[in-house]
């Protein structure tokens, strides 16, 4: 099933559902059809939409809103916290094209500041599916929720079948005693390879999938933190105030600490290029992240062997 034909059966079950876009209708090309009156393009005006949205929501309305990421999060913000997160309506926010997914566009059109902007507005809930599958067993239960919510959306298909989605988990794809990868959305498929490389050279890998980044599974990350080495934290988003942020934050709050390798894109915007290439230029690949964090750990090694010296 894709994300049109699951928004579709959910409308015409549920006439609360309105689909909205600002003029950015890849991922509904067939529901106008389909929904007739219910369906509503405001034309390039993400700030405009977003106050519609909050007026149908005010009627007992849910709209699912579409707009690229960057100018959804970014140029409707303020509408966004005001309209939807002060007074907690349902509206349903669908940023299309997030992270590396804008891969052929300029900094203009990169949204990698979209987690950070929308997990700081009180109430509004972040989700960030791994894939197509994920993202279809994920939203009816976003959907069907009174709270507002922002999703990353993410169509790729992927050969991994996913587990059922529970409010507020994480999914545990494995457990490891050497490193625990955590990541979010695209980067899952990535991080993904990176732990079956590292698997192949003998080492004990945990990969969680962070489907939900507001509310946050802190009890995934502290158990990953009380058995593994060192975590590694993978996201195509600004280092601060995404995954790697919310890490700190979780391990600050519980008062505990953890030895965590970050990748993520440090106050810099990618080089635009096709979506392989890109990932391979910015060093994103699956490949490179375990390199990195083999490299990684045989410093620490290194240091611990002088150390030791040291010490004699």
């Amino acid at each position: 099933m894709t994300y049109e034909q699951l928004l579709t059966i959910a409308a015409l079950a549920e006439d609360k559902y309105i689909v909205m876009t600002a003029e950015n209708r890849a991922l509904v090309r067939n529901i106008p059809q389909a929904l007739g009156n219910r369906f509503i393009d405001t034309g390039i005006t993400e700030q405009t939409m977003i106050g519609a949205a909050a007026g149908l929501a005010l009627r007992g309305r849910v709209p699912v809103v579409h707009a690229l990421t960057s100018f959804l999060t970014m140029r409707a913000f303020e509408f966004i916290r005001t309209d939807i997160g002060i007074p907690a309506l349902p509206v349903k926010l669908s940023g299309f094209i997030p992270g590396f997914l804008s891969d052929g566009n300029g900094p203009t059109h990169q949204a990698l500041e979209d987690i950070s902007l929308m997990r700081g507005i009180p109430n509004m809930e972040v989700y960030a599916p791994a894939d197509e599958d994920d993202l279809i067993k994920m939203l009816p239960y976003i959907w069907s929720t009174p709270r507002p919510a922002y999703v990353r959306i993410n169509t790729r298909t992927t050969p991994y079948v996913h587990a059922d989605y529970e409010p507020g988990k994480a999914e545990i794809i494995s457990t490891g005693s050497d490193v625990t990868i955590l990541a979010y959305g695209l980067m899952f498929e990535q991080s993904l390879q990176a732990a079956t490389y590292l698997a192949q050279e003998g080492k004990s890998v945990g990969l969680i999938n962070l489907r939900s980044l507001k509310p946050f599974d802190e009890q995934a990350l502290l158990q990953a933190t009380a058995n593994s080495k060192l975590i590694v934290t993978v996201e195509d988003h600004f280092l601060t105030g995404g995954l790697y942020s919310i890490v700190a934050e979780t391990l600050l709050k519980h008062k505990t600490t953890a030895d965590v390798l970050p990748f993520a894109l440090n106050e810099k915007w990618f080089k635009p290029a096709l979506l392989p290439a890109l990932m391979k230029h910015e060093g994103f690949t699956g490949k490179q992240i375990a390199e990195k964090i083999l490299g990684y750990q045989l410093q620490d090694e290194h240091q611990e062997i002088k150390l030791a010296a040291f010490a004699e």
